[in-house]
């Protein structure tokens, strides 16, 4: 539990969050596909949904980059596998 604990950051919660509303709100719009609505009406919602999405995961990211590997080059960390790392997760934006 101590590692789980440790990898929590102080965003999680409000990624979850988005997430969960994100999660209903595709719900809404399984529904909506299933009541014949207009392809303009999905279409927006469809949009709405995917920038959720997405700015859940630059904060997750930014958190990431701002926590993570900021404490690994401030504690003395391996500069190389941080430099790794901010590439890898940075294909992600």
């Amino acid at each position: 539990m101590g590692v789980l604990m440790s990898m929590l950051h102080q965003s999680h919660p409000d990624i979850t969050n988005r997430l969960k509303r994100a999660e209903g709100h595709l719900r809404k719009i399984i529904a909506m596909i299933e009541e014949g609505r207009s392809c303009l009406d999905l279409a927006q919602q469809l949009h709405a949904v995917e920038k959720a999405v997405c700015q859940a995961k630059k904060t997750l990211i930014h958190d990431h980059i701002d926590h993570c590997l900021e404490q690994s080059v401030e504690g003395g960390g391996n500069a190389r596998a941080s430099i790794d790392e901010f590439k890898a997760i940075t294909k992600y934006l």
